[in-house]
């Protein structure tokens, strides 16, 4: 994401640039003051709800705030993220041959990688179109231009990716520069709550089964 910086002197409108929620009536700065960046009201928020791929139940981290996944309440942003990656919607999911393991995880390998694998804890890197089971792409990386940045196997992300990339529990570990397709059951998601959720429309709705197409590309540095 690109930081924030905008000359427009108004505060408490939705940047998608930053993908923050606000709420409250606008308010104008002192026209003798020079804006060069566009400073966030105690009215507006960051969207706790929209963390898509940290877990709920986790303490909120840096990284949760810094690399929140694409996601914001502005209009037409969810079209956007489409729309910047046509390819993101075209993922071969139905070619796969899904091994299902003892916790409800499904996964296939479309490239085996040739790096190492993640240990507990590492600082890792990784591009992913996320979808619902009807194939309704809500986000992916690649539209961002940045793979996303996390520490693996400790919960700073959902349970069904901690597993998917590190493994365990009859899901082998992913090699750096391998491609997976993982199907997560809701429990390893996001469960009976969903994601996104606000006026009764939810981004993730509850109990769904999640797709994604999850490229490790190895420790960052």
């Amino acid at each position: 994401m690109t930081s924030l910086a905008s000359s427009v002197a108004v505060v408490g409108t939705c940047s998608p640039k930053r993908l923050r929620h606000c709420s409250g009536p606008s308010r104008r700065l002192p026209t003798s003051q020079s804006v060069t960046k566009l400073k966030i009201s105690s009215h507006c928020h960051e969207d706790s709800s929209l963390r898509l791929l940290v877990d709920e139940k986790a303490k909120p981290s840096l990284f949760a705030r810094r690399e929140i996944l694409g996601f914001g309440l502005c209009s037409g942003l969810l079209s956007a993220l489409t729309e910047l990656h046509p390819s993101a919607n075209a993922a071969e999911v139905s070619s796969c041959d899904f091994t299902v393991a003892p916790s409800g995880l499904a996964f296939c390998d479309k490239v085996v990688g040739y790096g190492p694998e993640a240990s507990k804890g590492q600082l890792i890197k990784a591009h992913y179109v996320g979808k619902l089971e009807n194939g309704k792409v809500f986000d992916s990386s690649y539209n961002r231009g940045k793979p996303l940045t996390f520490r693996i196997g400790v919960g700073e992300v959902i349970k069904g990716w901690d597993q998917g990339i590190l493994g365990g529990d009859g899901v082998p570990p992913m090699l750096a520069g391998g491609k997976r397709v993982l199907k997560l059951p809701p429990e390893l998601g996001y469960g009976v709550r969903g994601a996104g959720c606000r006026g009764g429309s939810c981004i993730i709705p509850p109990d769904s089964v999640l797709m994604f197409d999850v490229e490790f590309i190895g420790k960052a540095s």
